[in-house]
């Protein structure tokens, strides 16, 4: 089992194989080759490249939604599909209005179209909602089918829930990346409970 999370050699960051774990992915010289020969496909090399230059020009001076623009025009996307979650429909409308200002066509698929109710993936009264009337269920392959069916060339997913999020990823056809994940607790920033697993939050994390 590989275990990079616990290494504190980390010389495949610079390039030497020799300061690794006995373990190191980096040795596994099969794996690597047949990576490498996937960059030289003509779309991963586009994506691999533009990505490198995004990180170069941006670093710790651009945001993510900065960085997303410069890649996306770097890579010649036209058509943005928006895949988000009702909750924050505000959010999905500045981003869609500065998607159009820079020029792409943004398409925004909401997660609750369809109007599909809970009851049909099995969710009986008890298992719902406590208190909520919104129990129609999100539909993440429906986003993904309906932005596939508008021939994006490149999807952003703004705010899915966990496992909504796993589904859009399935179906959607074109590539794709992530301006914020879901976290009701937190504001939408994910890493505060991981900042904090070692103080406040280590009862609950740990």
């Amino acid at each position: 089992m590989y275990s990079c999370a616990n290494c504190v050699l980390r010389g495949c960051s610079e390039g030497n194989l020799e300061k690794t774990l006995p373990n190191c992915p980096s040795k596994e010289k099969n794996v690597q080759e047949e990576a490498k020969k996937l960059y030289l496909e003509e779309e991963n090399y586009k994506i691999a490249h533009n990505a490198a230059l995004v990180e170069a020009e941006g670093y710790g001076a651009k945001t993510r939604v900065e960085e997303i623009i410069s890649f996306a025009k770097k890579c010649e996307y036209k058509r943005i599909g928006l895949v988000f979650c009702i909750g924050l429909i505000n959010e999905a409308k500045c981003f869609a209005d500065i998607l159009r200002h820079h020029g792409f066509d943004a398409i925004s698929v909401l997660c609750k179209n369809g109007g599909i109710d809970k009851t049909y993936v099995g969710i009986d009264n008890e298992s719902k909602i406590p208190g909520e009337c919104d129990e129609i269920m999100c539909n993440p392959i429906g986003q993904a089918l309906l932005l596939n069916e508008q021939n994006t060339d490149f999807n952003i997913i703004l705010g899915l829930c966990v496992g909504h999020d796993t589904l859009v990823m399935k179906y959607l056809k074109a590539p794709m990346t992530t301006l914020a994940v879901k976290d009701r607790v937190t504001g939408h920033n994910p890493l505060v409970a991981i900042y904090l697993a070692n103080s406040y939050y280590k009862k609950k994390l740990m």
